[in-house]
């Protein structure tokens, strides 16, 4: 059964309607809150067939306010200056060897991992542990790099990442219901402009079929997706 607070947020939304994304946000900020700073999410069903290769949607952006989330990275790099750098730009977990006995016991207590592409010969062996969760780096996210410092920065600053799921979804943060709505349309509009450029010269029709933004404990209010598509 729905709790009240989620009865009282889905009388609000008008049923079958698409909001501007403004409106969406707006409305977003009456719902009921929770307990707790909840994250907002735009959620998007595509027109491409992530079976195929050539249509695959994935990448990051970096937010102008931020994600609201602390995350914690995990930097594969041998000792040296690339090591070094990733301790020094604030990387919770550093290491080689140790970290790939560690992960593949099993342990996947971090949100992002980060690899050089020396490290990467070894990490790839990682595939079985790191790949279902999300968390394998890949070079077309900014995951595999030389400069782990930059990554470590732009990350921990709200760089976001997104990948199609295997049913033509996609899910990105784009903020916390404590940011003003100014703050989480700049978000939302940054994201939206990096999943259309993502979009695979080989996809046909429709690319956005449709696009929702909700909050972790809200219904979700759908955005019209008219606009989005004529870009």
């Amino acid at each position: 059964m729905r709790s009240k607070r989620y009865r009282k947020a889905i009388a609000l939304v008008e049923p079958e309607r698409n909001y501007n994304l403004r409106a969406a946000i707006e409305l977003l900020a009456k719902f009921p809150k929770a307990k707790f700073n909840e994250t907002v999410d735009l959620s998007f069903r595509l027109g491409v067939d992530p079976r195929q290769s050539d249509q695959m949607v994935r990448g990051t952006v970096p937010l102008p306010h931020g994600s609201g989330k602390t995350v914690r990275i995990l930097v594969f790099a041998k000792p040296g200056a690339s090591a070094d750098a990733a301790v020094a730009a604030g990387a919770e977990f550093v290491g080689f060897e140790d970290m790939i006995k560690k992960c593949t016991d099993g342990w996947t207590d971090f949100d992002i991992a980060v690899a050089t592409p020396e490290a990467m010969v070894e990490v790839r062996k990682l595939g079985k542990v790191l790949g279902p969760r999300g968390l394998m780096p890949n070079p077309k996210t900014g995951t595999v790099t030389e400069d782990t410092a930059k990554a470590v920065r732009e990350f921990k600053a709200g760089r976001v990442e997104f990948k199609v799921d295997k049913t033509g979804n996609l899910h990105v943060a784009v903020g916390k219901t404590a940011f003003t709505p100014t703050q989480l349309e700049e978000n939302a509009r940054t994201v939206l402009e990096a999943v259309m450029k993502a979009k695979p010269s080989s996809a046909k029709g429709v690319y956005i079929r449709t696009c929702a933004l909700s909050s972790t404990m809200s219904p979700a209010v759908y955005v019209d997706t008219r606009e989005i598509n004529a870009h």
